[in-house]
């Protein structure tokens, strides 16, 4: 009589098995199976590190070139570029990605930060908020962390803003509060007005806080901008205003740019994520700096 070999089919490991096999068969294909999802994450790291390596010596990477040479989808693509991005390792522009910039004279638009750090600006644009109370002016300068300032602040019902900003300004239109858009010539790089007109405006100006947005923070130098106009309307703005809050995200620490805007002693607080360096960390509560982490 021919013997009937029944096939079934085992779902977890998704292995195919045959009555009468030894158990142990299953165990260690079972055991393959781990081996074969390590394997797997060890390829998308080395991927990864392929990838970072061409921006690193390229300068540049494109995602559809990406996706033809690694023989992998677009979409696996943009996230790889996506990760490298969330370590500050790359940064996404349109297409693929370019290798991050850190000279003195670097200044991204403010549509390239906007795609930088968003949780960060969040959560430091709510602790931002908590330091304001009703009736008082605010000056809030120019920048992605700014903006979700201003956004933070819309809670409240009766605040005079003042800004250079004219994307924040635009903002706040709808709401209840007094703005005040100082004049000046427009840098459209950063929707900012800067120049003697805006100078001679804050000049006139008197604001509770200033929450103020940098490029660089070397605690030993101060804050700094890449655009000398810019640092002359912020130190303005300082000189404007009673307490100064800088807020600004950790990769920021240990950056120069062109431009000093005001030593670190001009400072009363700052607000940061919890990954600032360890040594700024030291160097500002040692300067009896305000810091709160976020």
């Amino acid at each position: 009589m021919a013997l009937r070999i029944a096939n079934r089919y085992h779902a977890e490991d998704g292995i195919e098995m045959r009555e009468g096999r030894d158990p142990a068969m299953a165990k260690k294909s079972r055991s393959g199976s781990r081996s074969a999802a390590q394997s797997s994450q060890m390829l998308i790291d080395e991927r990864r590190r392929h990838i970072l390596s061409l921006v690193q010596s390229e300068g540049r990477v494109l995602v559809g070139d990406l996706s033809r040479t690694l023989g992998i989808s677009q979409i696996t693509i943009r996230k790889d570029l996506e990760y490298l991005q969330s370590r500050g390792l790359a940064q996404r522009s349109h297409g693929g990605a370019i290798r991050i910039q850190s000279g003195a004279l670097f200044d991204p638009s403010l549509q390239e930060k906007q795609k930088q750090h968003s949780q960060e600006k969040h959560r430091i644009a709510e602790a931002a908020a908590k330091m304001v109370q009703e009736g008082q002016c605010v000056m809030l300068d120019s920048g992605t962390t700014t903006s979700a300032v201003g956004h933070a602040l819309k809670r409240f019902s009766q605040l005079t803003l003042i800004t250079n900003a004219v994307n924040i300004a635009a903002e706040l239109t709808n709401t209840p509060f007094e703005v005040i858009l100082i004049g000046g010539t427009l840098r459209k790089n950063s929707f900012s007005l800067v120049g003697p007109l805006a100078e001679d405006v804050l000049d006139e100006m008197h604001a509770d806080i200033l929450f103020l947005g940098v490029d660089g923070f070397d605690v030993e130098t101060g804050i700094t901008t890449p655009n000398f106009l810019e640092s002359r309307v912020n130190r303005a703005m300082v000189k404007a205003s009673r307490r100064v809050v800088v807020v600004c995200d950790s990769t920021k620490f240990n950056r120069r740019s062109l431009s000093r805007i005001v030593p670190t002693s001009a400072i009363h607080a700052v607000i940061t994520d919890h990954n600032i360096p360890r040594e700024a960390e030291e160097a500002l509560r040692s300067q009896n700096v305000e810091l709160i982490l976020v």
